[in-house]
């Protein structure tokens, strides 16, 4: 399976918009990789033999994304 790549859109504040195969989705700033700014290209990386599956690694972006995360949250 080819690795997902993911742009940062934009960073508001503690929250940054990432685009995602063409959708935009927000996260927590604290989710990101030391260094990540605004362009940054990140990559989804899934280890082999696992059972993850890149539906899977967006069901749980979008799971980060979701409003009712604390900001508090240590991840």
């Amino acid at each position: 399976m080819p690795d997902a790549t993911i742009a940062i859109d934009r960073i508001e504040g503690p929250r940054a918009i990432l685009d995602v195969n063409g959708e935009l989705i927000e996260v927590p700033t604290a989710v990101l990789p030391p260094g990540a700014v605004e362009g940054s290209l990140l990559t989804l990386q899934l280890a082999d033999g696992s059972a993850a599956t890149l539906d899977a690694a967006e069901a749980r972006i979008r799971r980060l994304a979701s409003p009712d995360l604390p900001d508090d949250v240590q991840l």
